[in-house]
């Protein structure tokens, strides 16, 4: 079923993916009352990775944001897998997202936009959220950036 959101989606061109598998042993979100909680989610795409290294080295960092774009959405299709329907979405509450970066790269806000900037675009005001962001020597696969979403979700 879709609904509002995944209009919205539709509208910017964009598809929800497959959630995709884990990669060990969790799950790629869980419920718990009125939240849900994806794992991280790398920017896999059809079941792999388009790029991989350090923002600021072998990925730039213009590069980074867009694949934190799709991480965002590879976030949002892991939180429908819990809830069922992303209209049930009352609001993001918080963005974690880390950048594996080359020691002189300071730009991680800025490839994390890539995340927040889709999840506004999709949610609205819904989807303005508290966030962090990173940097990390190394993230699974040598995925250039992961991120996480804590979203708040209604009982209807």
């Amino acid at each position: 079923m879709s609904g509002a959101v995944e209009a919205k989606l539709a509208e910017l061109g964009l598809t929800l993916p497959d959630v995709v598998p884990p990669l060990a042993a969790y799950q790629p979100a869980v419920r718990s009352g009125a939240y849900a909680f994806t794992a991280g989610q790398l920017p896999m795409v059809g079941g792999s990775l388009p790029t991989t290294g350090k923002v600021g080295a072998e990925v730039s960092a213009e590069e980074a944001k867009k694949l934190a774009a799709v991480c965002a959405l590879n976030a949002l299709a892991a939180v429908k897998s819990v809830i069922g329907d992303l209209d049930k979405i009352e609001r993001v509450v918080k963005v974690v997202g880390f950048v594996a970066s080359a020691p002189d790269f300071t730009g991680q806000p800025g490839v994390l936009n890539g995340a927040s900037e889709l999840l506004g675009e999709v949610l609205g005001d819904k989807g303005v959220h508290a966030r962090s962001a990173v940097g990390v020597a190394v993230l699974p696969l040598d995925a250039p950036v992961e991120v996480e979403l804590q979203v708040e979700v209604s009982s209807s």
